[in-house]
């Protein structure tokens, strides 16, 4: 290509893309190839971006999206939840371990210590998410969330490996049990008091073991 070409090739590209592809838009309004709408090849944080902007110029549009939202985000059964908790936890396996336990340049680190760190981490999200429903007022889903969190930990509570559960097999009931206090202090203006027994037998049932540690945190 010549320089001339090149330093036209420059010149001709658009000071703004918005107007050209709007007006490409426009012209394509009426094709039923959906697989070519600019749409469908969004990613994830344009998307957010575009529904933003779509429910600040169309209000009306805000309760059904909404509505959508929260089908959306309560869909997942406890069942469900407890296998992908208690899959996470058994799946730590002794590489893992052996990554974060040992001598470090900042240090040792006990096998348990580094255990219990990798445990905490492979539910994190879950529990966050479970606080995130409550902040929501979500409380219906926020106890689906809790009751599959308290079931995968219970399935994980009698390990058979040298995974991070063999090195913490405390785990499973020490963090359903912080777990507990903590989903019944978020919740403590949000659930009248029948509502939290009702929690609480509902728990009993998916963890029949730790009965007496539920009703402890029950009444601390």
């Amino acid at each position: 290509m010549h320089l001339s070409e090149r330093n036209r090739s420059c010149s001709d590209w658009p000071a703004s893309a918005a107007n050209t592809e709007g007006k490409l838009m426009g012209d394509q309004r009426g094709s039923k190839q959906s697989a070519n709408s600019i749409l469908d090849r969004l990613a994830d944080e344009e998307a957010i971006v575009v529904l933003r902007h779509l429910l600040e110029k169309h209000g009306e549009l805000r309760p059904e999206a909404e509505s959508i939202a929260v089908h959306f985000i309560s869909s997942q059964s406890a069942e469900d939840i407890a296998a992908e908790v208690s899959d996470a936890l058994t799946g730590i396996d002794l590489d893992a371990l052996n990554g974060r336990a040992g001598r470090h340049s900042w240090g040792y680190v006990e096998p348990s210590e580094a255990a219990v760190e990798l445990l905490e981490e492979a539910i994190e999200e879950r529990v966050e998410d479970m606080k995130r429903r409550l902040g929501m007022e979500m409380v219906a889903s926020a106890q689906t969330l809790c009751g599959g969190l308290i079931e995968g930990l219970y399935a994980s509570r009698k390990p058979n490996s040298d995974g991070a559960l063999g090195w913490a097999p405390d785990f499973p009931a020490e963090h359903a049990g912080f777990l507990v206090q903590e989903f019944l202090e978020l919740s403590r203006y949000k659930l009248t008091s029948a509502e939290r027994i009702k929690f609480i037998d509902r728990l009993v049932s998916r963890a029949p073991e730790w009965k007496d540690m539920f009703h402890r945190a029950m009444h601390a």
